[in-house]
């Protein structure tokens, strides 16, 4: 089961020629998301070929870099005949600047639009085995992140333990892996219990936007499979990034230690530090975990935690 995020948009506020503002792609899947759209987002989705069905696009405050992409965007759809619904989530209070934002100047589209405001805490897309939920940050206007949770699997199939309780092979293992007993011809009942073991946890995905180290960040990526954190910084600047509402590298990497989480990924990357993130990456180096500066078409995929 694919959890792929591919890095569209990695640099801070200010766009350079390696990096286009914040944007990233999240396949899960059939189910394609976007976590912010900066500047020329479609062109970037383009460029690295990661097709445009996207249902959800989740915005984690309304700076120009983070929301400039979404008229483009959403009415390229339109002349591309789009039907299938759109939802645009964004923090408390912002949705009408993002309706002026997306329809003042090319009108209404073709397909339905519904703009959301998310609350911290609250479940904003629910889905049979996963949500994606919305948690507080602190940067210098409204602002969340977000977290891709998945539900916890079904534990593994012992079919030798099965076999040996005489359970034939067939459509008996998937009744007893789904979670109900099986009679066999003796009479004797078997429980899932018996050969199926404990649940195995899904994987988290963390987003978190611009922010500051914050309790709420480190709550929401306690045992991260990734945490996308703002690294706009090296540690050498971390008065600007406490005067900005941003975080440097070594900031992250705390947050990250602090929540458990098992990777790292270091976006937003500021433009004085164009062509050479080196700083960015050693600021980094506390973290026990994979840490690592993203960059523009960065593919990542993450495995389940119990993978081979």
């Amino acid at each position: 089961m694919t959890l792929e995020v591919t890095f569209l948009g990695t640099s801070g506020a200010v766009p350079t020629t390696e990096r286009n503002p914040s944007s990233v792609f999240v396949r899960r899947n059939g189910d394609a998301f976007l976590f912010d759209a900066g500047e020329a987002t479609q062109r970037q989705m383009m460029r690295y070929k990661t097709g445009f069905g996207v249902s959800d696009v989740f915005i984690t405050h309304g700076h120009g870099d983070h929301v400039f992409g979404l008229p483009g965007l959403v009415h390229t759809w339109d002349f591309n005949d789009r039907t299938d619904p759109l939802t645009i989530h964004v923090p408390r209070g912002l949705r009408g600047d993002i309706e002026d934002l997306v329809f003042s100047a090319g009108g209404d589209v073709g397909y339905p639009v519904r703009i959301t405001e998310a609350t911290p805490g609250a479940v904003v897309r629910s889905h049979d085995d996963y949500a994606v939920r919305a948690f507080e940050t602190a940067h210098s206007t409204a602002s969340v992140g977000y977290a891709l949770v998945e539900d916890d699997r079904t534990g593994r199939f012992d079919r030798a333990r099965a076999e040996e309780l005489g359970v034939p092979v067939g459509p008996k293992f998937s009744t007893l892996h789904d979670g109900q007993p099986v009679e066999l011809d003796d009479g004797t009942v078997v429980s899932p219990e018996q050969v199926v073991g404990d649940p195995r946890p899904g994987r988290t995905l963390v987003y978190t936007g611009d922010t500051r180290p914050h309790d709420p960040v480190v709550s929401a990526a306690e045992d991260a499979d990734l945490l996308i954190h703002d690294a706009t910084f090296a540690n050498g600047a971390s008065e600007r990034a406490a005067e900005t509402g941003h975080s440097t590298a070594g900031e992250a990497a705390d947050v990250a230690t602090q929540a458990g989480a098992k990777a790292l990924a270091l976006t937003h990357v500021s433009s004085r530090y164009a062509g050479d993130a080196s700083e960015i990456s050693a600021g980094a180096s506390g973290f026990d975990g994979e840490a690592f500066v993203a960059h523009d078409g960065l593919t990542h995929e993450i495995p389940f935690p119990d993978a081979d």
